[in-house]
């Protein structure tokens, strides 16, 4: 299976969305909404925001390797 570099996160305080470029060589803790600015962190037990809000987990998951 071909890894996906695009997710969708959508934010869960004000549901924007918008499709991203995932890192590939990196996890993104951190995620700032443009349109409300809330700040997203992982949920408890997923190693990134792609994995939390995405539509698709990050790289490394999807390869199934470990994340960071």
């Amino acid at each position: 299976m071909e890894v996906q570099l695009k997710s969708e996160i959508t934010c869960p305080n004000c549901g924007y969305k918008k499709v991203e470029d995932m890192p590939t060589n990196a996890c993104q803790f951190f995620y700032e909404c443009e349109n409300c600015k809330t700040v997203l962190k992982p949920k408890e037990g997923d190693c990134c925001v792609y994995c939390s809000y995405g539509t698709v987990a990050c790289p490394p998951i999807q390869e199934n390797k470990s994340c960071c």
